[in-house]
């Protein structure tokens, strides 16, 4: 299991079989699927993919996955996990439009970029992104991310791959 990440706003923690109704609601939401993965999935993938988070990701301790919920509420998904596309760690994370605009992508990027370089070590992280996903390019911009190149993906879509390099502390 990821160990529980807190924020001044957001709890990340594992997911709980109850989870399940709201993780496909925000899934099924194409406003955020279709940022995720290659797009907008059907109902019963999402339930599967769901399944797979306690059966695959939890079980073998593949990488660490995160409900992400305020008050209570599931809210969102995260995760920091090796990718070939990315060449490293890459953070992946989805919020509900329902909390879109109020600063928690920000706090949750943050969060997972501390945790890559402090608890996994890292000296990098990186993010792929749709190069239409302006909203998510100018976040990660904000906070330090650089563009470091792109992919073409097989339906001809452009894809940014987004580098954070730790700074070394000056003392």
């Amino acid at each position: 299991m990821s160990p529980t990440l807190r924020t001044p706003r957001l709890l990340l923690d594992a997911y709980r079989p109850d989870d399940e109704e709201s993780f496909v609601a925000l899934f099924q939401d194409t406003r955020v699927s279709r940022w995720m993965g290659d797009g907008p999935a059907a109902e019963a993938e999402d339930r599967a993919l769901f399944g797979r988070i306690f059966s695959k990701v939890y079980a073998g301790r593949l990488f660490d996955v995160w409900a992400v919920r305020r008050e209570g509420l599931l809210v969102g998904h995260a995760e920091i996990k090796r990718t070939e596309e990315a060449g490293g760690h890459e953070i992946v994370y989805a919020l509900g439009p329902e909390v879109w605009g109020s600063g928690l992508g920000t706090e949750l990027a943050e969060a997972l970029v501390g945790y890559g370089f402090e608890a996994l070590g890292l000296t990098e992280v990186h993010a792929t992104v749709a190069a239409e996903n302006k909203a998510s390019l100018r976040l990660l911009g904000r906070i330090g991310f650089e563009h470091t190149r792109d992919v073409v993906e097989d339906d001809g879509a452009l894809t940014r791959v987004l580098t954070r390099r730790l700074q070394a502390r000056s003392h």
